[in-house]
């Protein structure tokens, strides 16, 4: 038997084999839900040498299909991780009802399996023509130090399709301001169709109104927002001050897109020339953030090099509506959470930072006197953490899940969420 950990440093959640063990049918593949709890959505992550020692070597050119026992096949997506050519592992997604067990068949094809996939995660970013449509779909980009935030007086269209680099699934979306807010941003979605690729082309539309997909529902103005990245350090008169991963000082920043869909979609944003503050070497921030189907959050990856010593990294949540944080710590993991009316369309929605309890320093409220980042409960990250943070940005807003109408549905959700998060899939 092959048991599979789901660890915070896993990308993705991924299920990541530790064991090449084998037992039973060498072309079988067996998922166990082990809990009592419904698993919608779940990602299973299979690495390619995981799965030659199961099935023999397998070629650049061939793939692994999955088929159940009716010889139904499964929806799977091929990485390419590193970039060189070959793909480094097969991502799936399954639901379990509770204490299910599920039976599948693995082969090596010439081929993916000819089924018709329905795409459930999605990440695009696109740059601005000269006639005001958009161009295609960037692999990569940059920008400078100080591409400057879009003034929608002076001009309709800015230079990037909704401002920047967006993601979503079925459930939800984000988007990343691709300038000198550097701020993250919450798409809710009332449809399961994958919408960022048409968001923005028409400015007849505006997307801060609700339409039949969604709408853009939160205002972030200098917070952090949906969990963008920031810095606590000591200043060179002593005096502790959180420094925003923004603004001139940030330096050029690089987007690269790692893969995208069906199954899930994995960017990776880079600050190598991060100046701080003065005096001292500029620090090196890598951001890498996933999202998946099935699931109200996205999933980011921090690793920091080249920091101050006494410096500890730090997120945190948008608070322009005076909402109490909660806190929780259940099953090895951290939630800080509001929940209330503060979406943009006046409805409720439901945010949270999840993140394993052992990482957490603190969570609170930022004092008022703070002047680069202001309106935010923050969760600060323990700074023997500071080179890699593992965390998920929830958002439930009320339209696109019944359980977020209320604060014990929001709740509920985190902690079940908790628990899924510690629990083991049992693969064999």
């Amino acid at each position: 038997m092959i048991r599979a950990i789901l660890t915070n440093a896993a990308l993705c959640l991924s299920v990541f084999l530790y064991s090449s063990c084998q037992s039973g049918d060498k072309n079988s593949l067996i998922l166990e839900n082990t809990t009592g709890l419904e698993r919608a959505g779940e990602l299973i992550v299979l690495k390619k040498d995981w799965l030659e020692n199961k099935l023999g070597k397998i070629s650049k050119e061939k793939y692994v299909v999955v088929a159940d026992k009716e010889g139904q096949f499964a929806t799977v997506q091929y990485d390419d991780l590193d970039k060189d050519g070959a793909w480094d592992e097969i991502a799936l997604l399954q639901s379990f009802k509770p204490n299910e067990k599920k039976s599948f068949l693995l082969s090596i094809a010439d081929q993916p399996a000819t089924i018709k996939a329905v795409v459930r995660a999605h990440a695009r970013h696109s740059r601005k023509n000269a006639d005001n449509t958009f161009g295609p779909d960037l692999m990569m980009d940059s920008i400078p130090a100080a591409q400057p935030a879009t003034d929608f007086t002076k001009q309709a269209y800015p230079p990037f399709l909704t401002e920047g680099p967006a993601w979503e699934n079925d459930k939800t979306g984000f988007r990343l301001y691709f300038d000198v807010r550097n701020g993250k941003d919450i798409w809710g979605k009332t449809t399961a169709k994958m919408m960022l690729d048409e968001v923005g082309t028409d400015t007849s539309r505006n997307y801060h109104q609700l339409a039949d997909w969604g709408m853009d529902i939160l205002k972030v103005g200098t917070s952090l927002g949906a969990g963008a990245l920031a810095l606590a350090v000591q200043t060179n008169n002593g005096k502790d001050s959180l420094i925003r991963l923004g603004g001139v000082n940030m330096g050029k920043v690089y987007y690269e897109k790692i893969c995208d869909g069906p199954v899930r979609a994995i960017i990776r944003l880079r600050y190598p020339e991060w100046k701080v503050m003065d005096g001292i070497d500029a620090v090196n921030v890598t951001d890498e953030i996933s999202i998946w189907g099935g699931q109200y959050f996205y999933e980011s990856k921090v690793t920091v090099n080249n920091a101050p010593g006494d410096s500890k990294l730090v997120t945190g949540i948008v608070n322009l509506y005076n909402h109490a944080i909660n806190k929780i710590d259940t099953a090895g993991s951290a939630i800080a959470y509001t929940w209330g009316k503060q979406s943009e369309n006046k409805d409720n929605l439901g945010m949270a930072i999840v993140a394993a309890a052992n990482d957490i320093e603190t969570i609170s409220k930022l004092p008022e006197e703070n002047k680069t980042v202001t309106n935010t409960y923050t969760v600060t990250f323990k700074p023997s953490l500071k080179k890699e943070v593992n965390f998920r940005f929830y958002a439930g807003w009320e339209k696109s899940d019944d359980a977020f109408k209320t604060a014990s549905g929001f709740k509920d959700f985190l902690v079940n969420q908790a628990v899924l998060k510690k629990e083991k899939i049992i693969i064999k």
